[in-house]
């Protein structure tokens, strides 16, 4: 038998991972505007409103995520904000293999996983937000 080294402090890399390297993302949709993200949506004959879960999908979420307060929430609100941006930038082009190997929407695939990783693991002993360990831990 095999002892676990410390799955808590796996779960604070992974929430550090997906929070730190989402959260630069949003930023960037700060200083540089929204505008693309209103034009795909509008191609896409959806309401121009929708582009408000942006901020929360990419800045509010990770943040929770990194401190650890509704981890399990905060990265469902990832993982559908990349199935949005699979949805409105790559569609089936996602599954297409690049030049260098790789799936052409690797990277929202790859958060898209992890967050669901997150979901199911919850935010570890590592967490601001100790909660009741239900769905908002």
């Amino acid at each position: 038998m095999t002892k676990e080294l410390n799955p808590n402090l796996g779960k604070l890399i992974l929430r550090i991972s997906i929070g730190g390297l989402m959260l630069p993302h949003g930023i960037a949709k700060f200083i540089h505007g929204h505008e693309f993200i209103k034009g795909m949506l509008a191609k896409k004959g959806l309401p121009e409103f929708i582009w408000l879960g942006v901020p929360i999908g990419e800045v509010v979420a990770p943040i929770l995520i990194i401190l650890g307060v509704f981890t399990r929430i905060s990265s469902l609100l990832v993982a559908f904000t990349m199935v949005m941006t699979i949805y409105l930038v790559h569609e089936a082009g996602a599954f297409s293999i690049t030049k260098t190997g790789g799936l052409s929407g690797e990277l929202n695939l790859f958060y898209l996983l992890t967050s669901l990783a997150l979901f199911f693991l919850g935010s570890g002993k590592y967490s601001i937000y100790k909660g009741n360990n239900g769905i908002f831990a």
